[in-house]
């Protein structure tokens, strides 16, 4: 793993609760190749005092990010307003992370880990994010960025992405993060600054939005395009059932069986009732 470079996720209380979503989370690292390392690395950052509690409970290293007049406890529904104010401090921590001189590799909690990211992560990207539609190309600006999962390399040029993605919600207010990352991305700003941006590839870095089914080289797998925290819970527990039976084949097994994962289900359902 990169000297000075952290793994983070964020976590409320409605994702803290016991055989919820952290705990998914926590036991794809031990389910994955080689992957039960990075629980080291991995920072969990609490955004109100439940979680916190919950997190000291189950992991090593827990931080409480506090924000005066706001309660990020309870289930936040996809852009709704408490929702939207939640992604955007994640956005402005992260940016105190790289003025602090650290990398990170940043999850969301709905991020199953099957593989070790970091080979895939290219050495001239400052940012590398993960896309809800991959068209082919790493540096092409029409991929469909998800800010779920992102690289960030800790230099001058992306504290300064940070800074300007955040003042960008004053332009685009009533604006999801991610969002507003897709409308920035080809500003002039960027250019200006130098940025490199690259996006990852589904094939590996995975998502319902665009599943990836090749079980030899898939390297995490995200529940988005999802609405409901019960959604992603039932199609992740099942993606963790499929990768644990993947995980017992033989290799004249696999020969004779090609591996398919038996979800999404739940989440495809709610995401298309409202697309």
């Amino acid at each position: 793993m990169p000297d000075k470079t952290v793994i983070i996720t964020t976590l409320n209380e409605a994702w803290a609760t016991r055989n919820t979503m952290i705990d998914l989370f926590l036991e794809s690292f031990g389910l994955g190749i080689n992957t039960t390392r990075f629980l080291d690395h991995l920072l969990i950052v609490a955004l109100d005092q439940n979680s916190y509690d919950r997190c000291i409970s189950i992991h090593s290293h827990c931080f409480e990010l506090k924000t005066d007049g706001v309660d990020f406890s309870g289930e936040k529904i996809f852009n709704s307003p408490d929702y939207l104010r939640m992604m955007w401090r994640r956005i402005d921590f992260l940016r105190q992370v790289l003025e602090e001189g650290y990398s990170f590799l940043f999850s969301d909690a709905d991020i199953m880990w099957f593989r070790d990211p970091f080979p895939y992560i290219s050495p001239d990207a400052d940012i590398q994010v993960a896309c809800d539609k991959y068209l082919g190309q790493p540096n092409s600006l029409r991929n469909r960025a998800n800010g779920g999962f992102l690289f960030a390399r800790a230099n001058k040029r992306t504290i300064n992405f940070y800074k300007y993605w955040y003042l960008a919600k004053e332009v685009f207010p009533g604006m999801h993060d991610q969002d507003v990352l897709n409308k920035i991305k080809r500003d002039n700003a960027l250019k200006e600054f130098g940025l490199r941006l690259q996006f990852f590839d589904t094939k590996f870095i995975s998502g319902f939005c665009q599943l990836s089914n090749d079980f030899e080289v898939i390297v995490t797998m995200h529940a988005n395009c999802c609405y409901g925290l019960q959604n992603k819970l039932d199609d992740l527990r099942q993606m963790l059932t499929d990768w644990k039976r993947f995980r017992s084949m033989t290799p004249s097994m696999k020969r004779f069986g090609r591996p398919t994962w038996a979800a999404p289900k739940a989440c495809l359902t709610s995401w298309n009732m409202v697309h």
